[in-house]
């Protein structure tokens, strides 16, 4: 399965780890996850890249997936934004977030039948889920 994986970049990096552990989870289970440079420590300026070229490439790799799936404990307009536009072209999203954080109720509150937002405590919890996701 193509996966777009979608998560803060230069909205803060405190949760960089989950996104790593996610990127690594969906590749252990054979699937292609082109956007999993951005589960790592930032090495590249993303800011440092032409917005149009940024925007080109993250619609044409969400267009191209099959499923999005967003870790979004950490606001993110990016993020935000990439969720809406993978719903508008009918890919079905999986939001996951720390039990302990509120999100934005632009999410909780989108009746969309393609979008699923869990919570989570534990990596555990994360692979259940994923795997969930994933099988339906």
């Amino acid at each position: 399965m193509n996966i777009y994986f979608a998560c803060s970049i230069t909205g803060g990096r405190q949760d960089e780890k989950i996104y790593g552990e996610i990127v690594r989870f969906l590749q252990s289970q054979g699937h292609d996850v082109p956007s999993a440079v951005f589960a790592l420590p930032r090495d590249v300026d993303e800011n440092a890249m032409n917005p149009v070229e940024v925007y080109q490439r993250d619609t044409q790799w969400i267009s191209e997936c099959d499923v999005l799936i967003a870790e979004v404990t950490t606001p993110s307009h990016g993020v935000g934004y990439e969720i809406g536009y993978a719903l508008h072209v009918g890919k079905p999203v999986l939001c996951l977030h720390r039990r302990s954080v509120d999100i934005s109720k632009m999410i909780t509150g989108n009746p969309d039948i393609n979008l699923r937002v869990v919570d989570y405590k534990s990596w555990e919890e994360v692979e259940g889920k994923l795997q969930a996701f994933l099988e339906t």
